[in-house]
């Protein structure tokens, strides 16, 4: 299986690949929301979760989200805000528009993995 790191900065998607090697998955990788719907269109039935962040270039991360949640094929798959947005509206915005789960960077890699085990339904028994 695979996950999607869908954000603009490559030190963020380098510590993704971090965890999905952690968690024995294939990482796919898109700069922003356009790139990452091309990615979806390739490997949808493959994806996993989606790690996406708020703030991107072209197409941001709310507007991938609601292009994920609106398409038949796609919208099964969890989506998790990884961002540096904290507002509350921004995260109940998020959270209305079909976010799984919502993490707010920096973050420590046993976090992200923690958070991701929690968003596929596998958060019981990390790290005990």
């Amino acid at each position: 299986m695979k996950l999607l790191s869908v954000d603009d900065s490559r030190v963020v998607r380098k510590i993704m690949r971090g965890a999905a090697e952690v968690l024995d998955y294939e990482l796919l990788e898109a700069e922003d929301g356009i790139q990452g719907l091309e990615v979806m269109a390739e490997n949808y039935q493959d994806i996993a979760v989606i790690l996406l962040d708020w703030n991107m270039p072209r197409m941001n991360g709310l507007e991938f989200l609601q292009a994920v949640k609106g398409n038949p094929d796609y919208r099964g798959i969890p989506v998790m805000m990884v961002t540096t947005e904290t507002e509350r509206d921004s995260i109940i915005t998020a959270i209305q528009e079909g976010a799984a789960n919502y993490m707010v960077k920096p973050f420590t890699m046993e976090e992200l993995v923690k958070n991701i085990l929690e968003t596929l339904g596998k958060g019981e028994g990390y790290g005990q």
